[in-house]
């Protein structure tokens, strides 16, 4: 994987998937699968699907590239024997140090978020449907201003890489293992055993497009957990994130 500014209209994002081209390809262009992978149980998520894959993108099947209307982004699929790989490519998101560390990187880290997901739903847990917790929010004005990756104490995972093990007592008080899934300049993933072979995603904001210090998230993807336990998942994190990056006062 490659997160770092390229030149214009190169890869930006680059992941591997242990998965044949056609079938991720296909989880991107049917609706029910994209519900699977992209973005996090919320009302209005169908339509938000229809509106950005298919009313605003266009799609060369033959090429498996998919090109996203007012949006100088894409996604371009090569087929690697049984596994593929999976490129986000941005024309004109490289830019100086300021934009990369502004609302440029926040918008590609954003893609790679997705695209991590897809690549955890397609190689773990194909055709399998989730249930997700998701947080955001920013610190409390002159409070800490630690944002949630350290926060939760996830730099202790540095010298971890990713496909590596990992056994966490983290922030939140739980005691987490499984892999580290993936890592970026500004967030990581890991899976989690406790989830149904689950994910948490959490992923840092930067700065200058999220003032005056910053701002964060936490997705939180469980599989075959009943009512009562994923209840109990996220009612632990929710309760945590509001300790810590409460709502701002009305």
């Amino acid at each position: 994987m490659t997160d770092a500014p390229d030149t214009p209209g190169k890869a930006l994002v680059e992941l591997a998937i242990a998965v044949p081209a056609r079938e991720v390809w296909n989880a991107l262009r049917d609706p029910v699968q994209i519900n699977r992978w992209f973005g996090w149980d919320a009302d209005g998520l169908e339509a938000e699907i229809q509106y950005i894959f298919f009313d605003h993108a266009q799609a060369d099947d033959s090429a498996m590239i998919l090109s996203f209307s007012g949006m100088p982004d894409s996604f371009q699929i090569e087929a690697r024997g049984e596994h593929c790989v999976i490129r986000l490519v941005r024309v004109g998101a490289a830019g100086d140090d300021s934009d990369w560390d502004g609302g440029q990187e926040d918008m590609t880290e954003g893609w790679l978020a997705f695209l991590t997901q897809l690549a955890f739903a397609m190689e773990r847990h194909r055709g399998q449907e989730r249930r997700t917790v998701y947080l955001s929010g920013k610190p409390a004005p002159g409070g800490n201003t630690t944002l949630p990756r350290a926060r939760l104490g996830l730099d202790a995972l540095a010298h971890v890489d990713p496909g590596g093990d990992y056994s966490l007592t983290i922030g939140t008080g739980e005691t987490l293992t499984g892999q580290v899934w993936a890592r970026s300049r500004r967030q990581i993933a890991l899976t989690v055993e406790a989830y149904g072979d689950g994910l948490v995603l959490v992923t840092d904001r930067s700065t200058p497009n999220s003032p005056p210090a910053g701002s964060g998230s936490v997705v939180v993807t469980t599989y075959d957990l009943d009512d009562a336990r994923f209840a109990e998942v996220s009612a632990h994190w929710t309760e945590w994130w509001r300790q810590h990056f409460p709502p701002p006062a009305t």
